[in-house]
Parts: structure tokens; sequence; C-alpha cells
């Protein structure tokens, strides 16, 4: 649980060894509940990374909130996650809806390589005082720094049982959805302004083989959005194609022959029906 951009989903692909949540430097990146799997001798522990909690007025700012509050109430332990820039006012938004779930805590302070050794402890006992905390932790998602010890103490914390999945399996996330998600990011990436947060992306064919075939839909909310995300000569969507089909290679082992297009699908984002099409349920 964090607000945006504090790098739950960085955090979450550097823990399991494996890109499964996509990342990109700008805020409410993910949209959905991703489920990692980390799996070792002694433990397996299952994160569940969710969107950012923020103020949500259009109907896709509310789903992502509430898939995040909805996941809460599925997991054992609140991992609360923030960053060396946040105030104890705004973090403390975040830990209303842990205290209201009535989860145990640990806190997080994620990017902590930004900080001397002395500033994060300041950090982490400033930051404290925002929730009721069982314990806290200064890591870096970058370097992996302090990530070790948190997993320890996750361990400690986390109730005994089976195994859940099989020891190979890093996420329950179907390739397709994959997929869809490092097309995604690649618009987020290349393209500016409102255009990532007016784009949602829609794999409507997809064979495996040798090549993959993917036929996958741009969708955006305005006309002039769809001139952008196609550019002078097709030249932005073939960057986005370019892009996302070299990551898809690499999640899948196979070459890809990726088809891609956009569509206009008006205001998408603050309709709940139009969510529901789009795969937003």
């Amino acid at each position: 649980m964090g607000r945006p951009n504090v790098g739950k989903s960085t955090f979450l692909n550097t823990v399991i060894g494996s890109k499964i949540s996509i990342t990109t430097s700008k805020p409410q990146t993910t949209r959905d509940r991703i489920l990692g799997i980390f799996d070792t001798s002694d433990a397996q522990i299952i994160f569940l990374d969710t969107p950012g909690i923020h103020q949500a007025g259009k109907a896709l700012n509310k789903y992502m909130v509430e898939k995040a509050l909805s996941t809460l109430s599925d997991a054992d332990i609140a991992m609360v996650m923030t960053a060396p820039d946040e105030t104890v006012e705004l973090l403390s938004e975040v830990t209303a809806y842990v205290r209201t779930s009535g989860k145990e805590a640990v806190l997080v302070l994620n990017k902590a390589d930004l900080l001397s050794q002395e500033d994060r402890e300041k950090r982490l006992g400033a930051l404290a005082g925002a929730g009721d905390f069982r314990s806290r932790y200064a890591v870096s998602s970058l370097t992996g720094e302090g990530i070790g010890e948190l997993m320890n103490g996750l361990k400690n914390l986390l109730p005994e049982g089976p195994r859940f999945f099989p020891e190979d399996m890093i996420t329950d996330a179907p390739l397709r959805f994959l997929c869809q998600e490092l097309i995604r990011e690649k618009v987020f990436t290349l393209t500016q302004k409102e255009i990532p947060y007016a784009a949602a992306v829609e794999v409507e064919e997809f064979r495996e083989g040798e090549p993959t075939y993917i036929r996958a839909a741009v969708h955006v909310e305005r006309p002039s959005q769809k001139g952008i995300v196609i550019g002078a000569g097709g030249k932005m969507l073939k960057e986005i194609g370019k892009q996302a089909r070299m990551d898809i290679q690499r999640l899948l082992g196979t070459r890809v022959f990726l088809e891609l297009f956009v569509k206009v699908t008006k205001d998408w984002t603050r309709k709940p029906s139009r969510l529901k099409d789009l795969g937003y349920k």
C-alpha cells in the first residue's frame, strides 16, 4: 500500500526477479492488483501490488483506489511503502485505510539510496508517526539494499501455512494481461501530458507460437489523442510497437509479431460501463 510513485511496482519486480508489474516515472501507472510470488526453501510470500492511494474523481481513478482497498482485505499484513519526500500528513491518508482494515502493518521507506544512513533513520522515525507499525525498514528497490532484512522480517510476521502456488510460478497473471501491460507501459513512457492517463490497451487476439501473434488496440478518449499516439507518418505508434515487442519477446522467449492500432472510445475513463468493457472489473 502507498501513494502513487513511491516505487511499489519496482520493489515487486526486484523481489520476484522478473518484470511482472510495469513501471514508469509517472504516477498512477499501476491500475490493477498484480500478484507476485517470492519463493525460497523456507517460505513463500505472496505480494499484492496495488494502485497508489490518491484523490479519485474519474471512474477509472475510483476503480484504482477501490482495487487497492479490496486487495488490502485479502492480505495478512499491510506493507505500507513511502518515499523520502513524503510527509506524515500524506502518509496518514494511506494508514487511515490500514487502521480501518484492522490489519497489522510494517513501514517501508523506499528509495533509501537517496539518503545517508543518518537521514534514513530520521525519516523513518518521523514517518512512523503516521501509524501503528510492527516494524520499519529502509530499502532501495533500485539497488536491492535492505530488502534481505525486510524479507526476513516479513517471514517472522506472516502466519505459517502451506505453499499456495507451485515453486516455479512467479505470478497468477495470464500472459495476455502481461503483454497488454507492457504495451501500455510504452504508451506511458513515450507520450506526454494527458495521453498516458487517457489510454488503455486491449489485446484482441493472442496466438502463441513461433512467432507469437498479438493484435492489440490502444484506446484513447478523443480523436486528437488518436493523432498523437499514431504520430506523424505513424512514427509514434511504430516506436511504441517496437519497444513493446522487444519486452514481450523477452517475456515469452519467442519471436513476436505485434500489430497495433488506435481506437477512440469516448470518455472511457469516466464511465463505469466503458471501464468494464476494457477489462477493469
